[in-house]
């Protein structure tokens, strides 16, 4: 890979990561429960697509 494309998928790894942060983060802040169950489902949706990412990389 040339490495603007690792570039690239360095930023899709990093965006992943972040918007599993971001989640967690509000999740922990948030009083309504429902918004609170939607935001850990999301954070584990990026967890998810992160180690899937990840994992084919590894390949």
């Amino acid at each position: 890979m040339s490495p603007k494309e690792l570039l690239y998928i360095q930023d899709a790894l990093d965006h992943t990561a972040e918007a599993k942060k971001c989640c967690t983060d509000f999740a922990a802040q948030v009083q309504d429960q429902s918004l609170k169950n939607l935001l850990r489902d999301l954070s584990a949706k990026q967890e998810q697509t992160f180690t899937k990412f990840y994992s084919l990389l590894s390949m």
